[in-house]
Parts: C-alpha cells; structure tokens; sequence
C-alpha cells in the first residue's frame, strides 16, 4: 500500500512539472530567468535563452511577442519602449 501511494505521489509531481513547462515560458538571459504565462498549453518555447540574440529575431515569434516578451526585454534594457512598440506593430500584434 505504501509502494502504491508513492507511485502515485511521484506520478502526481511528474504531471506538475509537465504541466509547469506546458503554461510557461521560461526566459534566460545571462544568470537570470523569467517566467511568462503562455496564452496556451504546448511546450513550444518552453525554455528561450536571451542571451546575445537580436531583439528583432525575438520579436518575430508569435508565442514569445505575445506572452510579452518585448516588455521583459525592455525591463533588461535589451530594447526601448519606442523600439519595442514599433517592432509589435512591424510583427502584427495587436495592443487592444
């Protein structure tokens, strides 16, 4: 009985560790990280590194720009507000 209860405890943390990297985006950059709230369950982008990549190649993918990935950006001074802004529109997101 106890084997079985502990199975089931280990399955129950294996499916919130799932469950953690299908809803979030982890960000990297240099020994820092950030969460972000994906707008759906995947595991596309699951974990980004930051880390010497070009703000507009970031800005290109959808799931990153929309969990607000160019806010966090700006917050870590990769990019100013203004650039961030035209990038989003460049990009197509929608501010309403």
């Amino acid at each position: 009985m106890l084997q079985k209860i502990k199975h089931y405890i280990l399955i129950g943390i294996l499916l919130a560790i799932g469950y953690l990297f299908a809803s979030q985006h982890i960000i990297i950059i240099d020994k820092d990280f950030k969460l972000l709230k994906k707008s759906y369950l995947s595991f596309e982008y699951s974990f980004y590194i930051l880390t010497d990549k070009n703000p507009e190649h970031v800005m290109r993918i959808d799931l990153l720009r929309e969990a607000g990935i160019g806010d966090f950006m700006v917050e870590m001074e990769m990019l100013t507000e203004v650039e961030m802004e035209a990038l989003e529109r460049k990009y197509g997101y929608d501010t309403e």
